[in-house]
């Protein structure tokens, strides 16, 4: 999905909503607008005061059926407390969203709930600039068929921008397969990389053909490289260059066609210095390079990742929780080293301690060990407060 029909009329937080989306990177159309054809688009959004203008539920059901849309959100606002009902197998969505003031930050919440409601494949949840100028360097390297190497902290989606990558490539139709180098013993990362023969070890009683071969004229998604054994490296070079795999047990090269993304937290210079990593094989790999960074440094990002993470926790969407202002504020003043990871589990407790469908500040629960390691120029008074109660 990428198309939005967007309702201006009537609706007092369409121009909010809009550059929402935009940054989410989809397309969207005004409804109203003159040159707007009957082509396809993905969701039609409306205020419920435009709908109640034009005929009505049937109405908008009908119009959305001429734009062959395949879902509908239509936002009440300015209502006394936040609900999300569904009607048509869930293609119709309706929302109530809570009357704010014009700074309250809970009314990106609401809003970026609804965008995220849309949950298109190849679409993340950003709404931090940067992020997006990243997302779109990221969309022209994956027209191309170049390696990637993405460098960042844990838990910054290095995993998740390489699955985008993949998405918006020509080979988002064959397959998408990762492998955590860190996460597969010495002994048997040779053998699922690059396959084996029956009987080529103990233990191998049936033939595998590794993951290079699985992924073949996919991508192929190599996490943490910089935990890769030095004698492994040599090899994966060679894969690389000659686009040639040998299985274990096996004296036959078969030829595989793959795209290589490869990803670490690690500083490559230092661990090519130390001697943990061969040169060749990094410049090998960091033909582009990106680079993801922490949540402290993209605060814009944290409540449009925030409704992502409530979505993925509730399978009944109607039991999504609205977060209050003193909630949101402490979530994006607080600087989150444990980046996404820390936050989905601060979520996660929140979920269990909310009350009527509401979370609030006395709701979210920071690590105490954590917040010590808080340095101040992250650190915000009402935060600081709130963690030392």
């Amino acid at each position: 999905m990428s198309h939005i029909r967007l309702a201006k009329e009537n609706f007092d937080q369409a121009d909010t909503l809009e550059t929402i989306l935009t940054r989410r990177m989809f397309t969207v159309s005004d409804l109203a607008a003159k040159d707007t054809s009957p082509t396809s688009g993905d969701v039609l959004i409306c205020s419920d005061a435009y709908a109640g203008k034009h005929g009505g539920h049937e109405n908008i059901i009908a119009l959305a059926r001429q734009f062959r849309a395949t879902k509908i959100l239509i936002l009440r606002e300015h209502q006394p407390a936040f609900a999300m009902t569904t009607d048509l197998g869930g293609k119709l969505i309706t929302i109530d969203l809570p009357k704010t003031t014009e700074n309250d930050p809970a009314l990106d919440y609401g809003l970026n709930m609804a965008a995220s409601l849309i949950d298109a494949e190849g679409h993340l949840a950003t709404g931090c600039p940067s992020t997006v100028n990243m997302l779109t360097l990221a969309k022209k390297v994956a027209s191309t068929d170049v390696t990637v190497f993405i460098n960042g902290p844990t838990g910054t989606g290095k995993e998740v921008l390489s699955r985008f990558v993949h998405f918006h490539s020509a080979r988002k139709e064959a397959p998408f397969v990762g492998i955590n180098c860190a996460a597969i013993p010495e002994n048997m990362l040779e053998a699922i990389l690059f396959g084996h023969e029956k009987g080529a070890f103990t233990g191998a009683s049936t033939a595998n053909k590794g993951i290079f071969r699985a992924a073949d004229g996919g991508t192929l998604l190599l996490d943490e490289i910089s935990e890769m054994p030095l004698g492994l490296q040599a090899k994966l070079l060679r894969v690389l260059q000659e686009k040639l795999v040998t299985p274990l047990g096996s004296q036959q090269e078969i030829p595989v066609d793959v795209r290589v993304i490869a990803t670490t937290n690690r500083s490559m210079i230092d661990e090519i210095q130390k001697g943990h990593f061969r040169e060749d094989l990094y410049y090998r790999l960091n033909v582009f390079p990106l680079q993801t960074v922490s949540m402290a440094d993209r605060k814009a990002d944290i409540i449009p990742i925030v409704t992502a993470l409530l979505m993925r926790h509730h399978k009944d969407i109607t039991m999504i929780p609205w977060m209050d202002d003193h909630a949101v504020r402490m979530l994006t003043e607080y600087h989150w080293p444990g980046n996404v990871r820390e936050l989905e589990n601060v979520l996660q407790r929140a979920i269990v301690l909310a009350s009527d469908k509401v979370i609030t500040q006395d709701d979210i629960i920071i690590d105490t060990a954590m917040s010590q390691l808080m340095p101040p120029q992250h650190a915000s008074e009402p935060v600081a407060q709130a963690l030392a109660r």
